[in-house]
């Protein structure tokens, strides 16, 4: 088989090879086929995902995981009334709406408890500025989002502006001051656990 394939395929052969599992269909409509599309939707949205193929993992779970009050997946309840691209694209752009409102209501509730002041960019540039550049590259490598460790790194080390940072990232200003917020905090976490902070 090749890609070929996927086009003389029918939306409806297609969603049946997914929920039968048929490996290679599913790769090469989810991975190549959707790609373009699913990468579009990673560089305009909120996500945790460090790679679009992350991004599409979890969508990939999101439409086959039946669901608690019916269950059925989200791809056997699609009712073909739209083409199974625009559906994923309309499933994926919801997903990543809840995940933001999730993020954000977990930030918030974060917050109210919290009794540790973030500290401002310009004392953070500073403290990191004040540290050995083999400390800083540990502390980078001690956090666990790949994404954040490379925004701290642009913003804090090398100086670079917010703007430059996020065209670095390849992400929109709304999406940057979110990642950011969320970068900050696990670098301070980070230098909290060092005692650095």
């Amino acid at each position: 088989m090749t890609h070929s394939v996927i086009a003389t395929l029918t939306d409806q052969e297609i969603v049946k090879a997914i929920l039968d599992r048929d490996t290679y269909i599913t790769k090469e409509f989810l991975y190549r086929k959707c790609y373009p599309l699913f990468k579009a939707i990673y560089d305009k949205y909120y996500t945790d995902c460090e790679t679009c193929f992350e991004l599409i993992n979890e969508i990939y779970a999101y439409i086959m995981i039946p669901q608690k009050n019916t269950g059925i997946s989200k791809l056997a309840a699609f009712g073909f009334r739209c083409t199974l691209t625009m559906w994923l694209k309309v499933v994926a752009e919801n997903y990543c709406h809840q995940l933001y409102a999730r993020r954000m209501e977990i930030d918030r509730d974060s917050d109210v408890g919290s009794d540790r002041k973030m500290p401002d960019d310009d004392s953070l540039t500073e403290n990191t500025h004040r540290l050995d550049m083999e400390d800083v590259r540990k502390i980078l490598n001690m956090m666990p989002n790949q994404r954040y460790r490379k925004l701290i790194e642009y913003r804090y080390v090398d100086d670079k502006t917010n703007e430059e940072t996020a065209m670095l990232l390849a992400v929109t200003m709304p999406n940057y001051y979110n990642m950011h917020k969320r970068a900050k905090a696990q670098y301070c976490e980070v230098l909290r656990k060092e005692g650095l902070l």
